[in-house]
């Protein structure tokens, strides 16, 4: 039984150490920029600007086959970090800068037919096939990927509540 053990542990280190090796000097280094410009887009892998994920579309950005404006997640503020930190010139005026919103399912019109649980890149809707579904809230990103896909309109975007975490105190007006 000791010898089992002693030759798994041996084995299990054995090969984490040549992982090790092979992850330090297998590395494909990428490009900086590439990295600075996925950093700041939003990560949500929801493909709203046609490429599978962010990853590809900060490829796309830096190497300039995309224009900054790609995101619409990100709106006009991402937009124009990105337009900054290439040092490029970005048309604003088709970005839209819309406010945070979440799916709401109306449980009287759902009729359980999975076509949006099918296209959520989260996996925010739960329910099953002929069943009545639901939003998580903390994992919808607000694609509206499964309010283009409803059959009976029974999704609704709502504006996000602020909550302890996301309200901030609102800037008084300013007397004229």
């Amino acid at each position: 039984m000791f010898a089992a053990i002693a030759s798994l542990t041996t084995l299990g280190l054995a090969l984490g150490g040549l992982l090790g090796l092979a992850a330090r000097y297998l590395k494909v280094e990428g490009s900086a920029a590439t990295e600075e410009v996925s950093a700041l887009l939003p990560g949500s892998q929801c493909g709203q600007c046609g490429y599978p994920g962010c990853g590809p579309a900060a490829e796309a950005i830096a190497s300039g086959a995309a224009p900054v404006t790609i995101c619409p997640p990100g709106g006009r503020a991402l937009a124009e970090e990105l337009a900054s930190l290439l040092g490029v010139t970005a048309d604003l005026s088709g970005v839209e800068d819309k406010v945070p919103t979440i799916a709401h399912i109306h449980e009287s019109l759902c009729i359980g037919c999975t076509k949006c649980f099918k296209r959520c890149p989260t996996d925010a809707i739960m329910g099953a096939n002929n069943m009545i579904h639901s939003v998580f809230a903390d994992a919808c990103i607000g694609c509206e990927l499964c309010f283009d896909v409803c059959p009976t309109e029974c999704i609704e975007m709502r504006p996000l509540a602020p909550t302890l975490q996301t309200w901030y105190w609102p800037k008084p007006a300013v007397a004229i």
